[in-house]
C-alpha cells in the first residue's frame, strides 16, 4: 500500500503543487508562534503565591480542627453540669478557694515565700487529680463515687489552704517584723 500511493504522489506531483503562499506568508507565520509561545509562557498554571494561600489555609485549618478534637478529648465533665446543686457545690468551693487564694497572696513576702510555694504545689498537685477526675466523671456516667471524690478534693484543697494561712499567722507572730513599731 505504501508503494502505491507513493507512486501516486510521484506521477501527480505536478497537480499538488500548483499554488504558492502569498507575500508576508511566513512573516505572520512566525509573528503567530511568538505570540502563541508567550501566551503559553503567561498560561503557565497557577500562580504560586495562590498556591501558597491556600495551603497556608488548609494547613490552618487542619491545625484548628486537630486541637478542637484534641481539647474535646480530654476535657472531661464537671460538677456543674450534673445538677443544679453540683453547680452550687461546685461553685461554693471554687469561689471559697479563690477567696482564700487572695488572702494568702496579700499576706505573702519574701520571708514566708517558701511556705506558700510549697502549698501552691500542693494545690497543682490536686488540680491535676481533680483533671483526671473529671475524665473519669465523663467515663462513669456521673458515678456517685466520682462525684464523692471531685468535693473531697475541693475540701482538701480548702484544707491545704486554711493550714496554710495558719502557718503564716503562726510564721508571722514568731518571725520579728522589720518595719514593726
Amino acid at each position: 500500500m505504501k508503494t502505491n500511493l507513493e507512486d501516486y504522489f510521484k506521477k501527480n506531483k505536478e497537480n499538488f503543487d500548483f499554488a504558492e503562499p502569498n507575500l508576508g506568508h511566513f512573516e505572520r507565520f512566525q509573528k503567530r508562534l511568538e505570540t502563541d509561545s508567550e501566551k503559553s509562557q503567561r498560561k503557565g498554571g497557577t500562580p504560586w503565591y495562590i498556591l501558597a494561600v491556600a495551603a497556608s489555609v488548609l494547613l490552618f485549618f487542619g491545625y484548628w480542627m486537630g486541637n478542637y478534637n484534641q481539647n474535646d478529648l480530654n476535657r472531661g465533665l464537671e460538677l456543674a453540669e450534673i445538677s443544679p446543686q453540683m453547680e452550687e457545690t461546685q461553685n461554693f468551693y471554687v469561689a471559697t478557694i479563690q477567696k482564700e487564694m487572695e488572702e494568702i497572696k496579700s499576706m505573702q513576702t519574701p520571708s514566708n515565700q517558701r511556705i506558700i510555694d510549697d502549698a501552691f504545689k500542693q494545690l497543682d498537685l490536686l488540680e491535676t487529680n481533680y483533671q483526671r477526675l473529671t475524665l473519669e466523671l465523663k467515663e462513669s456516667n456521673a458515678d456517685k463515687r466520682v462525684i464523692y471524690a471531685m468535693i473531697t478534693n475541693f475540701q482538701s484543697r480548702l484544707l491545704v489552704l486554711q493550714n496554710l494561712m495558719d502557718q503564716l499567722e503562726e510564721f508571722n507572730e514568731l518571725v520579728p517584723q522589720e518595719n514593726k513599731v
